[in-house]
């Protein structure tokens, strides 16, 4: 329990009550995540922290496009932030740790973030959400890794190997570090036409000296079974990427990350991406995003709306979508069944026969709505944490999809509260002049009769 500031007044007194965030605070249902995520606590044990604080500041992290660290800092700045995380009085010291929001976000895993999800998607109108028509797009989510290069991966390999034998107390019989050195350099060089030569021969000697190095630590270990299941993950992956090939098939691009994958969408600026491919679900006219899936595999559009439209299904119902609206992409693919329902899969094609004019007009409008979920997919890139997500594993692209989809359509609501407020401000503004040009009207025809009086006419 907050205790009562005897010496500043409530927050709500000196806070704007037609800011959208206050709004958007008295109007969310925090009891719902409440009793959703209570029954993930135990009574034994410090006290947790409450449960709004940590959605809240997990929300706040996503619309601000903020870190950890950074929305725990700003939290004891910002009076706003206060109000909007159940805070009467104002705070002058920090709420939590920001190691706090990683453990919470394990606490209630994906199943937690897609409830609160669905409750984003519910704070919209039932007429903006229950549209028969949906759009369906695929974008890369990065993940946080540099640009991957086999030598990379051999020197981090070396590195991670030579700390396992110093951790374990191991001599090593050669630790190859002056040598890795000159190898290093030689590598930087590597697209020079003359050097190019040099650079294969580094590349191919760092690779021996790793496996090297796991063999001789591996032989080191002995008869020690506890040390070989301890380390007999990591020797495998460091093996898996000391024989993968170029045209190896699931490659892996970064040892904390081994579930990103390269993806080439086309684009000039970038040849491949690496992360996951993440799909999203927005309805045709109001463009609230209604469903959203992360795919550990890299597989073909037309794969993935089954997963897509899944989501979509569980969080607004199966019976008021009747169409998917895709661009060529989903080639391949005419229609889905989810729950004995079926969905019908429209991709732009060629002009048909037997059409008519109205339906000629009808597929050149539906489709050129198609391209208003590419702002919608721009906006969760650079303003809600999507264009690299920090978050660890395949759980971490998931929660960082669902939180970025929450982020955008709670901004959304925002939005709107925001033009009807400013609607209301402009019409009574209108209204206002009207009534002073009348008064203006009237005191003229006022003035001229009593000057037609003086005179008189």
């Amino acid at each position: 329990m907050v205790e009562k500031n005897l010496f500043y007044g409530s927050l709500m007194d000196m806070l704007d009550s037609n800011d959208p965030l206050v709004v958007l605070a008295d109007t969310l249902d925090w009891s719902k995540y409440e009793n959703e995520f209570a029954k993930l606590y135990s009574k034994n044990g410090r006290p947790a922290k409450p449960i709004r604080l940590m959605v809240g500041l997990l929300l706040l992290k996503q619309l601000e496009n903020l870190s950890d660290e950074n929305v725990v800092l700003q939290w004891k700045r910002n009076p706003y932030f206060q109000y909007f995380c159940g805070y009467s009085d104002f705070q002058t010291a920090l709420p939590c740790h920001s190691t706090d929001l990683v453990y919470f976000r394990n606490r209630i895993g994906k199943d937690g973030f897609e409830y609160i999800f669905k409750t984003s998607i519910e704070l919209h109108d039932d007429e903006a959400i229950n549209e028969e028509q949906v759009i369906v797009d695929t974008t890369v989510q990065e993940s946080n890794l540099t640009y991957p290069t086999d030598g990379k991966l051999a020197i981090k390999i070396i590195n991670h190997l030579l700390k396992i034998a110093k951790k374990e107390n191991i001599k090593l019989r050669r630790s190859f570090i002056k040598e890795i050195k000159g190898h290093r350099i030689n590598l930087r060089f590597f697209k020079h036409p003359k050097k190019i030569k040099k650079a294969k021969g580094s590349m191919k000697r760092l690779r021996t000296i790793a496996k090297t190095l796991l063999r001789d630590i591996d032989r080191k270990f002995g008869d020690n079974l506890d040390l070989h299941n301890k380390y007999s993950e990591k020797f495998y992956l460091y093996m898996r990427v000391l024989l993968q090939e170029k045209t190896t098939k699931n490659k892996i691009y970064s040892l904390h990350e081994t579930d990103a994958y390269a993806v080439n969408k086309g684009k000039d600026n970038k040849g491949y991406e690496y992360g996951t491919k993440a799909s999203i679900v927005t309805t045709k006219q109001s463009g609230i995003i209604v469903g959203v899936s992360a795919h550990k595999d890299l597989e073909h559009d037309s794969k993935t709306l089954q997963a897509a439209l899944k989501n979509t299904v569980s969080n607004i119902g199966s019976k008021t979508i009747n169409e998917a609206i895709c661009d060529r992409g989903y080639r391949g693919t005419k229609e889905v069944v989810i729950d004995n329902h079926t969905i019908g899969i429209s991709i732009p094609g060629q002009q048909l026969k037997h059409d008519t004019p109205k339906q000629i007009q009808d597929k050149k409008e539906k489709f050129k709505r198609r391209a208003a979920i590419e702002p919608i997919i721009g906006h969760l890139k650079q303003d809600h944490r999507m264009e690299r997500n920090y978050l660890k594993g395949f759980i971490g692209d998931q929660i960082n999809l669902l939180l970025a989809a929450t982020a955008f359509n709670l901004k959304k609501w925002m939005r709107l509260y925001f033009f009807t407020l400013f609607s209301q401000n402009f019409i009574f503004i209108i209204a206002c002049i009207q009534a002073i040009q009348k008064l203006q009207q009237f005191f003229i025809k006022l003035l001229i009769v009593k000057i037609a009086l003086k005179i008189n006419w």
